[in-house]
C-alpha cells in the first residue's frame, strides 16, 4: 500500500463517483491561497496493493503562531472503500513516513479518521464532531417537507404566514452588503461566546470559490436581515458552512424559513444531500445546543468521522499543547480580574 502525489486532473478522475467535499476539492487551493498563514500541499493517492485507489487527500499547509507548521486535510481523507481501522492506520503510517522525510519540520497532521487509535489525538483546538446531520434531498419537496419533525413545519408555516418576512438567495453580493451580514454575525457570537473570524474571511471565501461552489442565502424583515447562511456546494453535495441570525431573529422563525428556502433551492437544483454541520453527542457535548433545530429538518442523526492531530514528533507537539493549555489557563485569569474590576 502507497501514497503517491497526483496532480489535479489525476485526482479528480480517481475520485469520479465519489463526491468530494469541497475542501477537498482542486477549487478550494484558490481560498487557501489567500487566507494568512495557510496554503495548499498537495494531493496524494492512496493505492492498495492491488493497484486499486483506496482513498485520495488534499493537504493544506497552515503555519502557526510562533512560526511552527502543520498539514491539515479538511474533511479528508476521501475514502473510495470502507475505512476500516486497518486501512486508515496505514494510511496514516505511510503519511507519516513520508512527511518526516521530505518535510521533518512539519509538527502534525491534522486529518479525519472514523476509528480511535494510540496515534491519533483529540485536536488541540478548533471545533470537530462526529455525528450531524444530513438532509435527503433525493426525494421531491413533499416527501422532504413530510418527513420533517412537527415543530419544524410548524415553524415554517408559521414564518412563510409572516408578511413581513421575505427569504432568497443573495449570492454576489458586494462588501457593504456582506457587512450588514457581519453585524448580526457579531451579535451572533457575543450572545453564543465566540468570535468570528474577520469579515474578510467570508468574502475571500466568496470571492475564490465563486457562485458555483459558495452561496449566501438571507431571510429579511421589512428589508433587514435577521438570518442569513453561507452554504457550501460540490458534486451535488451541499454543506452549511457558517451562519448567524439575530434576536429578533428567533421569534420570527426566520432561521428555519431560511434553511428550508435552501433546501427547496438546492432539491430543485438537484443537489442530492444538505449536511447542517454537526450534532451534540456524548464525546463533542458542545454542539448539542443546536442539535434540536438541526433535527427538526431530518430526524435521523448521522455518524461521520471527527478530525484528529496525528503528531509527527511527538515531544514537539506535546509542548505545543501544554504552551497552548497555558495561554487559556492566562487568558481566563486576565478576564476574572477585569470582571472584578468593573465597576
Amino acid at each position: 500500500m502507497t501514497l503517491r502525489p497526483v496532480d489535479d486532473t489525476t485526482y479528480t478522475s480517481l475520485a469520479a463517483g465519489t463526491p468530494l467535499p469541497v475542501e477537498q476539492a482542486p477549487v478550494w487551493a484558490a481560498f487557501d491561497a489567500v487566507v494568512p498563514g495557510r496554503s495548499h500541499w498537495g494531493r496524494l493517492a492512496y493505492v492498495d496493493d492491488d493497484g486499486a485507489t483506496a482513498a485520495v487527500v488534499t493537504l493544506a499547509e497552515v503555519r502557526g503562531p510562533g512560526g511552527f507548521r502543520y498539514l491539515w486535510a479538511k474533511n479528508g481523507p476521501v475514502w473510495l472503500v470502507e475505512p476500516t481501522p486497518e486501512r486508515e492506520a496505514a494510511l496514516r503510517r505511510e503519511l507519516g513516513e513520508r512527511l518526516r522525510r521530505v518535510d521533518p519540520r512539519l509538527v502534525f497532521v491534522r486529518l479525519h479518521a472514523r476509528h480511535e487509535a494510540p496515534d491519533l489525538r483529540p485536536v488541540m483546538q478548533g471545533i470537530t464532531y462526529d455525528r450531524t446531520v444530513v438532509v435527503d434531498l433525493d426525494r421531491s419537496e413533499d416527501e422532504v417537507f413530510t418527513a420533517m419533525k412537527q415543530q419544524g413545519r410548524r415553524a415554517i408555516r408559521k414564518a412563510l404566514k409572516d408578511e413581513s418576512l421575505t427569504v432568497g438567495e443573495e449570492t454576489g453580493l458586494d462588501e457593504a452588503a456582506f457587512a450588514e451580514l457581519y453585524d448580526v454575525f457579531v451579535e451572533t457570537g457575543e450572545r453564543e461566546g465566540f468570535g468570528p473570524h474577520p469579515a474578510r474571511r467570508y468574502l475571500d471565501m466568496l470571492a475564490t470559490l465563486g457562485p458555483e461552489h459558495a452561496r449566501v442565502f438571507v431571510t429579511r424583515r421589512d428589508g433587514r436581515a435577521l438570518a442569513w447562511a453561507l452554504v457550501l456546494v460540490n458534486d451535488g453535495a451541499a454543506l452549511y458552512s457558517v451562519g448567524a441570525s439575530s434576536s429578533e431573529a428567533r421569534g420570527a422563525y426566520a432561521a428555519d424559513l431560511l434553511h428550508w428556502d435552501i433546501i427547496r433551492t438546492l432539491l430543485a437544483e438537484g443537489v442530492r444531500s444538505y449536511d447542517l454541520a454537526g450534532a451534540g453527542s456524548d464525546r463533542f457535548p458542545g454542539l448539542s445546543g443546536l442539535t434540536q433545530f438541526k433535527t427538526k429538518f431530518e430526524k435521523e442523526i448521522t455518524e461521520v468521522s471527527p478530525a484528529w492531530d496525528m503528531p509527527l514528533h511527538p515531544r514537539a507537539y506535546t509542548a505545543l499543547v501544554q504552551a497552548l493549555a497555558a495561554k487559556r489557563r492566562a487568558t481566563a485569569a486576565l478576564g476574572r480580574v477585569r470582571s472584578r474590576l468593573r465597576p
